[in-house]
């Protein structure tokens, strides 16, 4: 009787577990989906991040479980792990999505059913869109530029960030300047951050004005020849006459601004000291006037 029980038991602990646990790995993958294929594959090869097949037997689940969690944290902290990855990945650190318990729960248990199943297709990376779309260079520099603008009315790439080959002023310094960006990232990398801007100062700006997939293309030709490209002399002889001419006007305006402080200080002094002539003359007839006789003898 006592086996009986057991199993039984341990049949009905099956069947409430096995549900959950499926449960669970569904939710993680509508999380991977939504907040993580950005810059992760699972089979599809690197991206922005590393290919994460596999990656629940490659890595403790506690760490696993803290990384998807707080990886800003763990950096700071200097994890050994962390910091070569962060290496090992072009210095683009895994940013802290604030997730939930329950979502951090469900990805971990995603990745562990992913890395135990079957091989399967591997999942296409993001590329960029096929077909009677001709990507135009020109075009993704004025869209690029502003002059040209995106169709969902997203600002221009031009107000953040700055790219070889847009004039002397280069544009924005709140990003990165994206010269060198596409030789960072590669076509996929590139590809998926275009479609999914998955930064943290750009997902609240595109997630609500995303990028169409002709702007992708175009923007992507475009920062695909910007990285082999530098700035022209022309360019560096605009930015040094720039400065010289801001330099100029600098002195300048100190000179008007020093001159007109001397006067300024000048004036009372000069009124001080024509008091002081007057006060002496007068002082001076006064005398001379209370001893008329002296100047008789």
């Amino acid at each position: 009787m006592p086996a009986v029980i057991l199993a039984f038991s341990a049949g009905l602990w099956l069947v409430v577990l096995t549900p959950a646990a499926a449960q669970t790995a569904d939710q993680g993958e509508a999380v991977f989906s939504a907040k993580c294929a950005a810059c992760h594959t699972i089979g599809g090869g690197t991206l922005v991040g590393p290919d994460l097949d596999g990656v629940s037997t490659r890595r403790d689940t506690a760490w696993l479980t803290r990384w998807i969690a707080e990886p800003d944290l763990m950096l700071e902290e200097g994890d050994p792990i962390a910091v070569d990855m962060l290496a090992e990945f072009n210095d683009i650190p895994m940013p802290n999505l604030s997730l939930t318990d329950l979502e951090v729960a469900s990805l971990v248990a995603y990745m562990d059913a992913q890395s135990g199943a079957a091989p399967g297709v591997d999942p296409d990376p993001v590329q960029p869109v096929a077909g009677p779309i001709q990507p135009n260079a020109a075009t993704g520099k004025s869209l690029f530029e502003g002059s040209n603008r995106f169709d969902n009315g997203g600002p221009a790439c031009l107000a953040c960030h700055s790219i070889a080959g847009i004039g002397a002023l280069g544009g924005g310094a709140l990003g990165p300047d994206l010269t060198g960006a596409y030789g960072k990232f590669g076509e996929a990398g590139m590809a998926s951050i275009l479609a999914t801007t998955p930064f943290e100062t750009m997902s609240p700006i595109f997630d609500d004005h995303p990028l169409t997939d002709e702007e992708q293309v175009h923007l992507s030709l475009f920062l695909s020849q910007a990285a082999v490209s530098k700035r022209t002399a022309a360019s560096v002889g605009q930015l040094a006459l720039l400065g010289m001419a801001g330099a100029a006007f600098l002195l300048l305006g100190m000179q008007f601004l020093w001159r007109r402080r001397l006067r300024e200080v000048r004036r009372p002094m000069v009124a001080r000291s024509r008091a002081r002539i007057e006060r002496f003359k007068q002082a001076e007839d006064e005398r001379r006037g209370s001893t008329p006789g002296t100047e008789g003898r």
